[in-house]
């Protein structure tokens, strides 16, 4: 910063680490291959990561060790998730915290941190340049746009993809804007300085200039709302910008002397003197190197002389009117600097290969994580077709048609006249099926699970979102503490980062319906459960329990003229069944066929084609979009267009069984068939107990499922919760620390300047005028204005601990020679010890003894005396 005219980026400095042993480990716990397959690219990434974190010096041999490693990260994006288990440590290069390390589980962040240093490799390179000639300018105008066109890339491609809630301060988007925008305005400030050692037309130059100033002024605006670029660099671009300008008008006039328009030219210098004095105020503070102020001065000096010259010359010889600033001309633009990314980063795969410059790509044999991904979507989809669309359709046919049944009174009517006595056989059949399943048990062990899943997902639940509240109150009490003004980020709610407060507890509602609608689900269940369960009882018992609930019919014998019509409803009836068997035959083969499909051979032999046609393109799940939708066709397309088949079966055979049942019941009334009631009741609901019983236990795997489910999402949202809590936890550690701090105006200590007797006796200000002070710097108060005492002014590291006035000193022994640790600090008169100096000086000086001690109370008039 003292020595040089333009900025340079500084690296970011990382830890070393074993990133091969933490691939070997995900490796073989996530994947189906064994990690010694790997072993010589697992050797190869530590050397490549250890090369490019050591590169930390401005050489060229850094672009490539940089770019080689850069591009073998985006390669193995593709090859596994963003989070494998390694703890990428990074220390900030810019901003007021480059000493605290930020550690994140996340391979984008690496590749976001390699991509910033060879940035800033690429600028530093442009400033080591010798830009002493066209040629080394033209170098370091190029490195100047490689820079730009990097962090361009970084905030475009990488920053997106990063998934932190907070990306850290000196790589967020507005940091990289601002940083893209300074070094293309550096690029440009090069091609102007090889512009005005070839002699191009003053013209010419003027366009270059105005550029150069646009540029840095856009810089200054990014870099406004960036946490991490200081206000040195904000004032060394601001005085940039000024300087540029000025520079711009001043090739402007030159350009006008040439043509004559003298009045033109004064207005132009005018403004440039105007501009070039803007700048110099940015000077103040010490913030801007030599060389950049001495650019603003000697470019000051040389326009007020020729300002000085053409209003002499205009006023005397020319006589043209000087126009106003707002009718003078916009300067024209000419736009050299553009932000070039280098085609190893924007295109890394197209320079990989055994002897392409990157060298072959590493992991090409690992399966895809993209590929797992796209086998469990596959697997989603399928299981979801099959389920969902097809043997849920079935189901439902089911239950439709034994509602219609149970609405007939069927097949209870036609046991109590087919079997008068005893027990019908189908009815014998379900009872032993209860039995064997011991149904009542498997019901309430059906429950119990259900109410386990249940509890433990929302115990999850509630964890999350009790980690939510907590971060909420405590944000809430800070905001209190500090103000909403000072307290300046979202509140937990308003926080739109990925993953933040305001997706979380959008999410944490979602959750809650979630549990609101299965809580209500379970309880019809639980209803169905208690209207059949006396019922499913006696199924459940011996077969005497059911001969005494059935009552026998006092008719023993089936009336002739009842047996057609009982003929054929036993017919249709028979066809129902038959109908029912052959679909529970065809949803049990479906779900075994679905459990066979096995992707995985087919899947590889895909992505291994996708890779041949496309090598320079990384593989992700929405390649194989079309492969899913044909291979879902082959299999299952099938079955689904079969339904409407079956549909119009049932609605056939409804019709059917509906016309027999109603010629059935006309006979019953014409013969006067009516002893048979309370038996034809009693075999029909326990008819309906056993279907009830199936329609119980789907429900109950039903709710097994969904809470299974739903258990991956609350962990998910729990561990997201936890992670953004730990987030804005140090972002609230890190936020109060800058706020506890004491701002640096209040500090200043005064020396060398007359101080204004102090009060006869100084009142504190009252307790509440205290928690009205401001931090910000004190307003400077007129010359003889009364103010209190300097001491008073300046305030503690503590601002709750009172200050202290000085104590009366008791009276020390005059003594010989330098003062000694163990001597104290002794307060004397003014003028004691002779020209002003101290006691001890007057000894060294003059060999004689100090002056004797003072007693009383210090006045500050008299100074410090060290004696």
């Amino acid at each position: 910063m003292t020595t040089n005219n333009i900025l340079s980026l500084p690296f970011r400095k990382s830890v070393q680490l074993s990133l091969s042993s933490s691939l070997r480990q995900y490796i073989s716990k996530k994947y189906d291959q064994h990690p010694d397959m790997f072993r010589h690219d697992l050797e190869v990434i530590d050397s490549l990561r250890r090369d490019a974190v050591n590169t930390r010096e401005p050489h060229s041999t850094g672009i490539r060790k940089l770019q080689t490693y850069a591009a073998q990260l985006v390669w193995m994006s593709g090859k596994f998730p963003i989070d494998i288990g390694v703890d990428f440590t990074w220390y900030p290069a810019l901003g007021y915290h480059t000493e605290h390390p930020l550690v994140q589980n996340n391979l984008q962040y690496e590749l976001l941190n390699i991509l910033y240093n060879l940035a800033a490799l690429y600028s530093q390179l442009a400033i080591s340049s010798n830009r002493s000639d066209t040629k080394g300018l033209k170098t370091a105008a190029s490195f100047f746009s490689q820079a730009a066109g990097v962090l361009s890339h970084m905030k475009k491609e990488v920053l997106p993809e990063l998934r932190m809630a907070n990306p850290p301060d000196d790589m967020d988007e507005a940091t990289l804007e601002a940083l893209t925008q300074l070094f293309l305005a550096q690029s440009q400030e090069c091609f102007w300085q090889k512009a005005v050692m070839d002699q191009y037309k003053d013209a010419s130059i003027a366009k270059l200039a105005a550029r150069v100033s646009d540029l840095y002024n856009l810089a200054v605006e990014a870099a406004m709302q960036s946490e991490a670029i200081s206000s040195a660099w904000i004032h060394h671009m601001s005085a940039k910008h000024h300087h540029f300008a000025a520079a711009a008008q001043y090739r402007a006039a030159r350009d006008c002397l040439e043509k004559k328009r003298y009045g033109e030219e004064v207005a132009r210098l005018k403004d440039a003197v105007n501009c070039v004095t803007e700048g110099l105020k940015e000077c103040k503070g010490g913030y801007i190197s030599k060389a950049v102020v001495d650019d603003l001065h000697g470019l000051k000096k040389r326009v007020e002389e020729d300002l000085k010259r053409a209003e002499k010359d205009n006023d005397i010889i020319y006589l043209q009117i000087v126009p106003p600033k707002p009718e003078l001309k916009i300067l024209e633009r000419a736009n050299m600097a553009v932000a070039s990314v280098p085609s190893q980063v924007a295109k890394p795969f197209e320079y990989f290969g055994d002897h392409a410059e990157f060298g072959p790509a590493l992991f090409t044999k690992l399966v895809p994580f993209s590929v797992h991904v796209a086998v469990s979507i596959y697997e989603e989809r399928r299981d979801r077709l099959v389920n969902n669309n097809i043997i849920a359709e079935l189901e439902t046919m089911t239950d439709r048609l034994h509602e219609i049944l149970s609405s007939l009174n069927l097949p209870g009517s036609l046991q109590a006249l087919e079997k008068p006595l005893g027990l019908p056989g189908t009815l014998v059949q379900h009872a032993e099926e209860i039995r064997q399943a011991d149904a009542l048990n498997k019901l309430q062990r059906g429950f119990a699970d259900v109410e386990k899943l249940c509890a433990s997902d929302k115990a999850v639940f509630e964890e999350g979102k009790a980690l939510l509240a907590a971060e909420e109150e405590e944000d809430h009490a800070l905001r209190l503490k500090y103000g909403t003004q000072r307290w300046a980020r979202p509140e937990s709610r308003a926080d739109s980062s990925h993953d933040g407060g305001a997706k979380l507890w959008n999410q944490a509602g979602d959750i809650d319906g979630y549990f609101a609608s299965s809580t209500s689900s379970d309880a019809v269940v639980r209803e169905k459960f208690a209207a059949v369960k006396e019922t499913l009882a006696i199924l459940a018992g011996p077969d005497r329990g059911m001969m005494d609930y059935i009552p026998n019919s006092r008719r023993t014998e089936i009336p002739e003229l009842l047996k057609p019509a009982i003929g054929r409803l036993r017919g249709v009836y028979n066809d129902v069944l038959r109908l029912e068997s052959r679909r529970r035959k065809r949803i049990e083969s479906l779900r075994a066929r679905s459990r066979a499909d096995d992707i995985k051979g087919d899947i590889m032999a895909e992505a291994a084609r996708l890779e041949r046609t496309y090598p320079n393109t990384p593989i992700v799940p929405a390649h194989f979009e079309d492969f899913f939708d044909k291979r879902l066709d082959s299999l299952y397309e099938s079955e689904l267009e079969a339904l409407e088949k079956e549909q119009a079966d049932q609605e056939k055979i409804m019709s059917e069984i509906q016309r027999a049942n109603r010629d059935f019941e006309s006979q019953k009334k014409v013969i006067g068939e009516s002893g048979n009631r309370e038996r034809e009741k009693a075999l029909q609901r326990l008819d309906n107990a056993y279907y009830k019983y199936k329609e119980i236990v789907s429900n109950i795997e039903v709710g097994r499922k969904f809470y299974n489910d739903l258990s991956r999402i609350v962990e998910q949202f729990r561990n997201q919760a936890r992670s953004w809590v730990n987030e804005r936890r140090q972002e609230a550690r890190m936020l109060e620390d800058e706020l506890s701090m004491p701002p640096l105006a209040s500090l200043s200590m005064r020396s060398n300047q007359p101080q204004s007797p102090p009060p006869q006796a100084y009142q504190s200000p009252a307790p509440s005028s205290y928690y009205m002070q401001s931090p910000q710097r004190q307003p400077v108060r007129a010359p003889g204005v009364h103010s209190p005492p300097v001491e008073a002014q300046i305030q503690s590291w503590a601002d709750n601990v009172p200050q202290q006035q000085p104590k009366p000193m008791p009276p020390i022994a005059s003594m010989q020679g330098a003062w000694m640790p163990n001597m104290g600090i002794k307060f004397s008169e003014a003028g004691a010890g002779g020209s002003g100096g101290s006691p001890g000086q007057g000894q060294q000086q003059g060999g004689g003894s100090s002056s004797g001690p003072v007693r009383g109370t210090w006045d500050p008039n008299s100074g410090i005396r060290f004696g």
